[in-house]
């Protein structure tokens, strides 16, 4: 099978190329990338992550995968909300105060929603996808360049607190793994063999989710059995905008990164127009400003998101958002294939709780503890809920017959990483991989007011609001992927030098 794929590390690129190779198509290449980047990247995106994802087949429409995170607590007394949580002060992007532990653990889903993508769009068994994933868990791994950075502010704060964690992640004299050790994290290679012998589901019904619970519960936090077992994979319709001559398919409801997205790219119209003027980057940033102001204030806490988002895209065109425009862990794979089967697919498990629950070597995610993504407060969703998230992963189709998926890590730069790329690609018609590396924008909403944070390289004279210029290519704007198969079949792939990601082509297999 052709498969073009982008990805967050050589080793996730690898396991995408060896599936290929052995008559895996996209969803095969793209479920053994993420599951590699769940096993060697720590930090940056744990086993115990949610995922979101868009699939559009060769025939038929995009399909949104729902694999988020669920508010969990189910038969649990009202006194045991609240508790298990510990503060994390980062020295990260600018400081960033979370919380972790185990009260920071909500119900998993990543593991379930690959499954999916893999029996419904796949060709190889769920075992031979996994596979990769163990054999790394069985020898060691080294740690990305993404997770390298991401422990120098994580490790005391977030993976230090419990023992078993720091261990895995601590050289024999106690100091920390750096470039080149090898990570071994105890019992993680019999979790991953048990999951490939009897399937995802052991994670939800089976032995291995009794132990996951148990452990949780016995810690003070609040995933029980029952949460386990109620989690389900939820495919939904896609949210589809029109982009010269392009049908662009995003996340929707209950995340509110597609939503986003989808305003933006209605938002900025018909521009740029061959380059950027002084005055489209203006543009942009009031586009960028406009949007996420509205999901800060109206979507976050919405009772009835999807009507919430309705409201949102109507106003974008033309409505009040149009009138103000004119007067800010997590990692991602993107996959094709000659067939024009596309799988766009975004992993995050929070900040990390810092927690491997039971002895399973799977390190859970924090997004409970995620304050900016739980502005009703800690354990303020009713069990069952899927929380808020920025997840975007984005699916296109061109007017020739072409198929792009692209997305990325980046907190709430995913939505304005994912927009600069489209434009840079689509509109300017610039290569995928100038496309990605273009330098970007940011709008951060802050007390003060509005700041554009940019990279250098735009023409930023006609902001009209304070900026700070960042480093070139920042890690801070995202980490795009992205993979397209061109009108005439020519496969191509895309990944971000800001988090050094990689890229795999296999011509047949």
């Amino acid at each position: 099978m052709h498969v073009a794929l982008a990805t967050s590390s050589q080793l996730a690129a690898d396991a995408g190329a060896e599936v290929a190779r052995q008559g895996g198509n996209a969803a095969d290449a793209a479920v053994a990338a993420a599951l590699v980047s769940l096993v060697t990247e720590p930090g940056v995106v744990d086993p115990g992550a949610g995922a979101y994802a868009l699939v559009w087949p060769p025939h038929g429409p995009a399909v949104s995968v729902d694999a988020g995170i669920e508010m969990p607590g189910r038969g649990l007394p009202p006194d045991r909300f609240g508790s298990g949580l510990r503060e994390a002060r980062l020295d990260y992007a600018g400081g960033v105060t979370t919380l972790v532990g185990p009260g920071s653990i909500g119900t998993p889903g990543a593991i379930a929603g690959l499954a999916r993508i893999a029996v419904r769009w796949g060709r190889l068994a769920w075992s031979d996808l996994v596979e990769p994933a163990r054999r790394h868990a069985r020898d060691g791994f080294p740690l990305s360049f993404a997770a390298l950075r991401y422990m120098e502010h994580a490790r005391e704060p977030i993976f230090g607190w419990q023992g078993e964690s720091r261990r895995a992640l601590s050289r024999a004299d106690g100091s920390p793994v750096g470039p080149g050790d090898r990570v071994l994290v105890e019992g993680l290679a019999d979790s991953l063999a048990r999951l490939a012998d009897a399937g995802a589901s052991d994670l939800y019904t089976g032995e291995l989710g009794r132990r996951l619970a148990d452990a949780v519960l016995a810690a003070g936090g609040i995933l029980t059995r029952e949460d386990l077992a109620a989690y389900e994979v939820v495919e939904r319709v896609a949210l589809e905008v029109e982009m010269d001559g392009w049908r662009v398919a995003t996340n929707p409801p209950p995340a509110v990164g597609g939503a986003v997205l989808a305003a933006m790219l209605l938002l900025v119209g018909d521009r740029p127009h061959g380059r950027w003027t002084p005055e489209d980057v203006a543009r942009l940033a009031r586009v960028q400003e406009a949007a996420l102001r509205h999901r800060h204030e109206r979507l976050d806490e919405a009772e009835d998101l999807p009507a919430a988002v309705r409201s949102l895209l109507a106003e974008a065109v033309p409505g009040p958002l149009r009138r103000f425009v004119t007067s800010p862990s997590t990692c991602h794979t993107s996959a094709v294939d000659g067939d024009g089967l596309a799988v766009s697919v975004t992993l995050s498990s929070g900040y990390g709780s810092g927690m491997i629950p039971g002895g399973t070597g799977l390190w859970m995610n924090n997004c409970l503890g995620e304050l900016e993504l739980n502005r009703r407060g800690v354990h303020g969703w009713p069990p069952g809920r899927r929380l808020p998230s920025n997840m975007a992963p984005t699916v296109a189709r061109g007017p020739s017959g072409e198929r792009l998926a692209v997305g990325s890590p980046g907190s709430d730069r995913i939505t304005t990483a994912i927009l600069q790329t489209l434009l840079a690609h689509l509109r300017l018609g610039l290569p995928l991989e100038e496309a990605v590396a273009h330098p970007r924008l940011h709008v951060a909403l802050e007390e003060a007011g509005p700041r554009a944070l940019h990279e250098p390289g735009l023409p930023v004279a006609a902001l009209g609001m304070p900026r700070t210029e960042m480093p070139v290519h920042a890690m801070m704007f995202g980490g795009v992927a992205a993979a397209r198969l061109g009108p005439e079949g020519r496969l191509e792939a895309a990944a971000d030098p800001r988090r050094a990601g990689r890229t795999a082509i296999v011509e047949g297999g």
